[in-house]
């Protein structure tokens, strides 16, 4: 089951980033010698989890961002069962199966079944305690989703909580019908949004008028808004403490000429006060994720709100207790930052002059650093950062044909593709978790698989005779200046049809496909 992700006006995380998709241009770039020096390995073991009967299993269902490896090693997602959808061709999977959300610990994976009367679930994350927060179809069907066409089509999905075995229908706010998680926090709280009635509403993603909410023991509550109609919930990065929740909300119900929406700024909810953290001088913003500390990221457009509504520029922020720090560029005109650890290290990507490539980055005490790519790449991203400061992401080729998983720790870049082409998560221990594809698979979302990868070398490590295992080779971060050409920005690819098609828009299309990524009023089941 493909799942609804939060529309991207208010936290603004993967679509975000796929902005940068009509926005920068490509060069060509050769790596420098230097970064070819090999300095030193690291041993793996590489489990792939597996599926629950059906060919394929799937990542992060709300996109990066979302804790699906906690640090006792317990993975969660979703994957494929063996039954056929009874709704096809309307299917939430481009197979046609159902799906259901499961929990893997020690070898066992778990399906983790569905609500009464439901047929799919996702699981989104999990905590410390191993609770898994997620959705559930409930075998009713929403009437009043302006997506679902008509006669309609949509089931309705609610919240849920996976604890102890049982699986608990979390509800809905008011007279709403549908309630989409984003996590639940080690405290138990699971933080969600959730529609409040019926009446259609264009700019929320769950079709009806949308609140943030927290629950907690069988009580949801509603989390207010900022003076608009809606207000969504943000993702939680490491499970922010309890009674904290980042999230955006509309602060008033007029478009703006520049977006075509009302304007939007990011909030952070703490002991039942919202607080407006404000903008980097545009009418756009949201946050991402805040940590223990109650320090908050995100994204916000800038003083005009250049480039709306196309192709907005946007900086990343990092707001700590009253004051918004706009985390800038590389050079460029776009940032984003995607997760948030407890020591106020930041990661996510940004463009380096010129707007000419997309690098991934970290920010740590207000100070930018670029990460490089891979060996003969062009461009990176970061996904994830733990306690400890190592980095999980993704290098692309100059041409978006390869895709390699990347691991930036202590000053090096490691090359982890050989298992795991795509990172969502990395725990304390340095286990990473990812979406990959099993020997036979050319094709992630119909075949591939969420694996993990437990470092051998670390202390503590168990389990790694009689596993598959490979060896990486650590490659220097290099800070030669950058030099390429452009040359690559306008052409056109040959196997596609129709209007001409830039190498940008099939990196767009990539994660969009990856991440269900949608366009603002609109959701993916």
């Amino acid at each position: 089951m493909k799942t609804r992700t939060m529309m991207c006006i208010t936290a603004m995380t993967l679509f975000v980033a796929l902005a940068i998709a009509v926005r920068i241009r490509l060069a060509a770039q050769e790596a420098p010698a230097a970064q070819r020096q090999v300095t030193g390995q690291t041993r793996y073991k590489l489990i792939d989890i597996g599926t629950l009967g059906g060919p394929s299993a799937h990542g992060p269902g709300n996109g990066p961002g979302s804790q699906l490896l906690n640090n006792a090693g317990i993975v969660v997602g979703t994957a494929e069962t063996s039954s056929p959808d009874p709704n096809a061709p309307n299917c939430g999977n481009p197979d046609c199966f159902l799906s259901h959300g499961f929990r893997w610990q020690d070898g066992v994976l778990t399906d983790l079944g569905a609500l009464p009367g439901g047929n799919s679930s996702d699981s989104h994350a999990i905590n410390a305690r191993g609770w898994i927060a997620g959705i559930s179809t409930n075998g009713e069907i929403d009437p009043f989703n302006p997506a679902c066409g008509f006669p309609p089509l949509c089931p309705q999905f609610r919240t849920v909580l996976w604890k102890d075995g049982k699986i608990i229908d979390v509800g809905t706010l008011g007279e709403g019908l549908e309630s989409d998680p984003f996590y639940v926090n080690d405290g138990g709280q699971v933080v969600g949004s959730s529609t409040i009635n019926t009446t259609p509403d264009p700019l929320s993603f769950l079709g009806a008028q949308t609140h943030a909410f927290i629950w907690q023991n069988g009580v949801m509550r509603d989390l207010g808004t900022l003076g608009g109609l809606d207000s969504f919930a943000s993702f939680g990065c490491n499970n922010q403490r309890s009674d904290l929740v980042a999230g955006g909300s509309f602060t008033n119900s007029t478009p703006n000429a520049t977006t075509g929406v009302p304007t939007s700024h990011p909030f952070l909810w703490n002991n039942g006060r919202m607080t407006d953290l404000g903008t980097l001088g545009g009418t756009l913003a949201g946050a991402q994720c805040a940590n223990n500390q109650g320090q908050v990221i995100g994204q916000s457009t800038l003083t005009g709100d250049v480039g709306c509504p196309d192709s907005c520029q946007q900086h990343a922020f990092f707001w700590d207790h009253g004051t918004l720090t706009d985390l800038g560029t590389l050079g460029g005109s776009f940032s984003i930052a995607i997760w948030l650890n407890d020591q106020g290290e930041a990661v996510g990507g940004a463009t380096t002059a010129g707007d000419e490539l997309f690098h991934a980055t970290v920010w740590r005490n207000g100070l930018i650093t670029d990460l490089g790519t891979l060996p003969g790449d062009c461009f990176s991203i970061a996904w994830a950062v733990n306690s400890k400061g190592q980095i999980a992401g993704e290098s692309f080729s100059c041409d978006f044909s390869t895709q390699r998983a990347a691991l930036w720790d202590k000053g090096s870049i490691i090359d982890l593709s050989v298992a795991i082409p795509e990172p969502t998560n990395i725990n304390d221990r340095g286990e990473i978790a990812g979406v990959g594809l099993p020997p036979g698979c050319d094709d992630a979302n119909l075949c591939g698989h969420e694996f993990l990868l437990i470092p051998c070398d670390e202390a503590g490590a168990e389990g790694c005779e009689g596993l598959a295992e490979f060896t990486t080779a650590a490659t220097p971060i290099s800070r030669a200046p950058i030099t390429q050409p452009r040359s690559t920005a306008n052409r056109v690819n040959p196997g596609l049809t129709g209007r001409p098609r830039t190498i940008l828009d099939r990196f767009r299309a990539r994660l969009t496909d990856r991440y269900r990524i949608l366009h603002p009023g609109t959701r993916d089941e």
